[in-house]
């Protein structure tokens, strides 16, 4: 809990950032700047212009407003995520780490002598039960903590009409009951879910093809490797073993599981960006939807118009070809046709 609240206060300024952008809020004029490729274009202000910005109308303390609800829900979420994980039953196997990626136990190398192995499982059907097992503890932390998620984003983007409705978590709990009822504190909540299990599944399945038919048959049909292959060849690597040479080859084996380890790592980053691009409109479009028509100038014309439901946000923002803003806050460059008002 300590760990990931002294990640939340660091990333604080930029998430800020992203929320403010992803409203549509421009408070800076285009600046002609160089892409990555040296051409010239003209770019919107990107993460540090516009922090600093913040700093230079609300001071340095500015950059945190929405931190306490913020930490209120890592916390809080943390322990549901953990205690939903402990009464949902565990698989004979053994939990598995998950972060953002499942990979199974390594069952291409021989186990050591004096080692018992259990009924085998299909290593598929570990990561089915595994990321529905996380996936109910992710959907009932998010469905908890969502209130002050949405207290979250309306502190920030208050900004934009230097409003003063959501002074404090306390009170913006009694002002959202007050005026939009118990459904207030759900506002997004839908496409919010649906993006998290969209992007849990897309990253695990993911991992699992890669790290079955890439990484392990790869290795495993190296020539004089000693893994059994894809096609259950003999294991070489064990009989080398009883050689009076046996010790080069055991050394070989356990340097080609670390690499193999190193490897899963690295799928594991690869294939949680790829699905957070994937879900990100599901994360746009939710935080849209937790602000809009809330009596907050960001929530209102001309930032947004009033959306009848979060697939009405959905669509409109795909009309405009707007389904990534906010997605990158470098090299932001200004969409052909589009024009912005500035202060």
């Amino acid at each position: 809990v300590l760990l990931g609240s002294g990640l939340t206060v660091l990333s604080q300024p930029l998430m800020y950032v992203k929320v403010l952008v992803q409203v549509g809020y421009e408070p800076l004029p285009p600046t002609l700047g160089r892409n990555i490729f040296g051409r010239q274009v003209y770019q919107l202000p990107g993460l540090f212009s516009y922090a600093t910005h913040i700093v230079k109308v609300d001071g340095r303390a500015g950059l945190f407003k929405g931190l306490a609800p913020r930490l209120c829900s890592s916390a809080i979420g943390t322990v549901v995520h953990s205690k939903v994980l402990q009464e949902l039953p565990t698989p004979p196997w053994g939990q598995l780490p998950l972060s953002g990626g499942l990979f199974p136990p390594d069952s291409c190398f021989p186990l050591q002598p004096g080692t018992s192995k259990k009924e085998p499982v299909s290593s598929l059907e570990q990561v089915l039960k595994e990321t529905s097992r996380e996936m109910v503890a992710r959907s009932a932390a998010t469905l908890i903590t969502h209130p002050f998620h949405v207290i979250t984003l309306r502190c920030m983007v208050q900004f934009i009409g230097r409003e003063t409705k959501y002074s404090g978590t306390l009170s913006a709990f009694t002002t959202i009951y007050r005026e939009e009822g118990i459904l207030g504190f759900f506002a997004g909540l839908i496409p919010r879910l649906l993006g998290d299990i969209l992007s849990l599944w897309l990253c695990n399945m993911l991992a699992y093809l890669i790290n079955t038919y890439a990484l392990e048959n790869g290795v495993g049909s190296a020539p004089g490797s000693g893994v059994p292959g894809a096609d259950g060849g003999s294991s070489r690597g064990v009989l080398r073993a009883m050689t009076p040479f046996g010790g080069i080859q055991e050394l070989s084996l356990l340097s080609q599981v670390s690499t193999m380890t190193e490897m899963k790592s690295y799928s594991q980053a690869v294939t949680g960006f790829f699905a957070s691009m994937l879900t990100y409109p599901f994360v746009l479009v939710s935080n849209l939807m937790a602000v809009n028509n809330c009596g907050l100038a960001g929530g209102l014309l001309p930032y947004a118009p009033t959306y009848s439901s979060w697939l009405d946000c959905w669509s409109q923002l795909h009309r405009e070809g707007n389904m990534s803003r906010g997605n990158s806050l470098f090299f932001r460059k200004v969409p052909a046709g589009k024009r912005y008002v500035w202060e």
